[in-house]
């Protein structure tokens, strides 16, 4: 394989990783504060009661942190029989999956440059041995006179 054969496969490469990045967006938790105890919830986790057929408040798509509410996380079965005024809740995010690949591709980077330095000793006396059966070879013929 030729190094532009290699620069244009470690393009796409980075291409491929960074299309995914940007296309995903970080999860959100919901930290709900109940009975003294805390538990958080995914806000794109369905809610563990029913909701009543054909409600378009209950098909939402993914909840964002403003949902993030007392009502939300009385609606859970770890609130149930709490009063309103003692949930507590806080909105997070975890990392986006754009920080996780630039977390990936730098440990990819750092693990192959580690990896060329650990070889290039053994690089460098093959290329040496290479160009030195280069410089002699020889021509059919003068060997008898």
């Amino acid at each position: 394989m030729n190094r532009q054969t290699s620069w244009v496969l470690l393009l796409l490469t980075f291409l491929a990783f960074l299309s995914t990045a940007f296309a995903a967006s970080p999860t959100s938790f919901c930290k709900c504060t109940c009975f003294g105890n805390s538990t958080i919830v995914a806000l794109d986790s369905p809610v563990s009661q029913k909701p009543s057929p054909g409600s378009l408040k209950n098909r939402a798509a993914k909840k964002t942190c403003n949902d993030c509410n007392r009502q939300f996380c009385l609606s859970y079965t770890f609130c149930k029989g709490e009063k309103e005024d003692n949930v507590f809740t806080t909105c997070f995010q975890r990392d986006s999956a754009k920080d996780q690949a630039v977390v990936f591709i730098f440990i990819f980077a750092t693990v192959g440059l580690l990896s060329y330095a650990a070889v290039r000793p053994w690089i460098d006396q093959w290329a040496e041995r290479t160009r030195e059966r280069r410089n002699y070879i020889p021509v059919s013929g003068q060997a008898d006179q």
